[in-house]
């Protein structure tokens, strides 16, 4: 009798420290297990079903609007500038440079969330980290062309433009299977030369931005149809999933959701 009184005294131990333990995954788990828990996306199989919680937003991010694709239009036979949508959608994009990053939570992040994000590419900064890309590919994310080497385009002659820009069409193509529609030139800096090797190029819009979070906080409120450049950051400061994480919840608390770009242009 003793025996099993001090097994059942042991098992009432046992739940009451369960029934103690916290639901948040980060406390319950600590940091690092916790950022192993996936899911199959908004309302999955997450620690407690809410996968958004994992990546510190308070709620669901709303369903984006179903939109047809739209075809940029061009002037001239130029692809159009663009530094943001004009659109009454309660819509922004998110967009990254480069891929000198390559935060594995980053690809949860997108892939548990749905985030339609837009990654430019530079093939001198990839370097052997292109399979990092396929993998968000794969997650929903979209790739697009930052040139080969990112040199700033404005004032180069037409050759070597279209070399920049033709090659790195060429360098996605053989990488993921398909060609890029966007462009964004390094540093943002174009001219009418860009413009029309980026056409010969098979694109249909040079993207800029109306918005770049320094350290994942924007300058100034956000707005429908704001272009948010997620700028890379330094190797000690926060990380990509962490400044996005911040670039979210400025989002929610506006009362936008993240479309996707390529639907808009």
């Amino acid at each position: 009798m003793r025996a099993r009184a001090l097994v059942a005294g042991g098992l009432a131990a046992v739940l009451l420290t369960g029934c103690a333990q916290s639901v948040d995954p980060i406390e319950r788990l600590g940091k690092k297990a916790a950022q192993r828990v996936g899911s199959d996306g908004p309302g999955g199989d997450g620690a407690d079903g809410r996968p958004y919680r994992h990546w510190g937003l308070l709620a669901p991010l709303h369903t984006p609007p179903r939109v047809p694709v739209r075809a940029a239009v061009r002037r001239g036979g130029l692809p159009p500038v663009v530094r943001r949508v004009g659109t009454s959608d309660k819509v922004v994009f998110l967009t990254y440079d480069d891929g000198a990053e390559r935060d594995p939570r980053f690809v949860d992040m997108v892939r548990e969330l749905r985030l339609p994000v837009s990654m430019f590419l530079t093939d001198s900064v990839v370097g052997p980290g292109y399979g990092h890309f396929a993998r968000l590919q794969s997650v929903g994310a979209s790739i697009q062309n930052h040139t080969l080497d990112h040199p700033a385009l404005r004032g180069l002659p037409y050759p070597g433009q279209r070399a920049e820009i033709c090659g790195q069409q060429e360098k996605v193509r053989s990488r993921f299977g398909i060609r890029p529609r966007l462009f964004r030139p390094p540093y943002g800096t174009y001219d009418r030369t860009t413009l029309r090797a980026a056409a010969d190029c098979g694109l249909s819009a040079v993207v800029l931005w109306s918005v770049s979070p320094a350290g994942g906080a924007p300058e100034r409120p956000l707005r429908a149809g704001d272009i948010v450049s997620v700028a890379s950051g330094e190797a000690s400061g926060p990380t990509l999933t962490e400044r996005t994480t911040r670039v979210l919840r400025e989002i929610e608390r506006r009362g936008l959701t993240v479309g996707r770009l390529e639907d808009y242009l």
